[in-house]
């Protein structure tokens, strides 16, 4: 278990193990959840342009927004 102090100013330094299994670089926006039992949750923001091609698959052609169409229209059709 990784713990460390709390400035007067409020500030800490993350423990590098707790830096490793976040993956965090210098410069990274950390996000704190607050859970309803009191306990908080610290988590690595992640840009959103660093989510593009995430859905690529190998071998699969991307999908059109003409194919998207026709699969909700078929879909909302029952076929």
């Amino acid at each position: 278990m990784s713990e460390s102090s709390l400035t007067t100013k409020g500030q800490t330094t993350l423990p590098k193990a707790v830096r490793h299994a976040l993956e965090l670089q210098p410069g990274d926006r950390l996000r704190y959840v607050i859970l309803d039992d009191g306990q908080v949750r610290l988590m690595r923001m992640v840009p959103v342009a660093s989510l593009a091609g995430i859905l690529r698959r190998e071998g699969q052609r991307p999908v059109t927004l003409h194919d998207m169409e026709q699969a909700v229209a078929q879909g909302a059709a029952g076929e």
